[in-house]
């Protein structure tokens, strides 16, 4: 049998240990919420990543097909910036009716940007959010006899950010996100030469 010293002894020990087990549960806790935060900021650090990603793949597609015009076909293929109206903000086009190759590359480059690659229920899931293409012609050719002056071109994406940041100074997609600091931009200088210019 136990003394009553003893017995008071285990008591508050008992007690010792139960505050341990709380302290060690708080801690537990807070370490549990900092994981939280941590996969949270993870999760939109990958969708950023992702819809860069995508954007590099459609800046890329596009000046490819600039290029693939020609001097003499490149011009038909500037949109509008800025507060202009940009590829992809408008729905799906239906590209069976364009005339130029133009027209049906400028449309499926605007699906692809709306995100039409990849649907799930019958929606677009495939693209970034928000996002708009513009091309601009910052240098018209010039064939002239001793002038011999390529051409270039700026094709960018603009989408919409999870988190504020500088805002690009690109005008593609300005002013169609709320905040500048939300919209995110990525270009492309397509040069077009004349090799055969003397």
């Amino acid at each position: 049998m136990l003394s009553s010293r003893t017995k008071g002894r285990y008591s508050g020990a008992g007690g010792f240990t139960l505050l341990e087990v709380l302290i060690t549960m708080i801690i537990l806790a807070f370490g549990l919420l900092g994981l939280a935060g941590m996969q949270s900021a993870m999760h939109l650090a990958e969708v950023e990543s992702f819809q860069r990603a995508q954007a590099v793949l459609l800046v890329q597609d596009f000046g490819s097909r600039i290029r693939a015009a020609g001097v003499n076909g490149a011009a038909a293929y500037v949109t509008g910036t800025g507060t202009d109206e940009p590829l992809g903000t408008d729905t799906e086009f239906d590209c069976s009716s364009p005339t130029t190759r133009a027209d049906i590359d400028k449309c499926e480059w605007s699906n692809l940007l709306l995100g039409a690659s990849e649907t799930k229920g019958g929606a677009n899931v495939g693209g970034m959010i928000g996002a708009r293409g513009c091309v601009e012609e910052l240098q018209a050719s010039d064939a002239s006899a001793g002038v011999c002056t390529a051409g270039v071109y700026r094709v960018t994406v603009a989408w919409q950010g999870l988190k504020g940041t500088v805002a690009p100074s690109l005008a593609c997609g300005e002013d169609e996100y709320g905040s500048e600091t939300l919209r995110r931009a990525i270009s492309l200088l397509v040069t077009l030469g004349l090799p055969r210019c003397t």
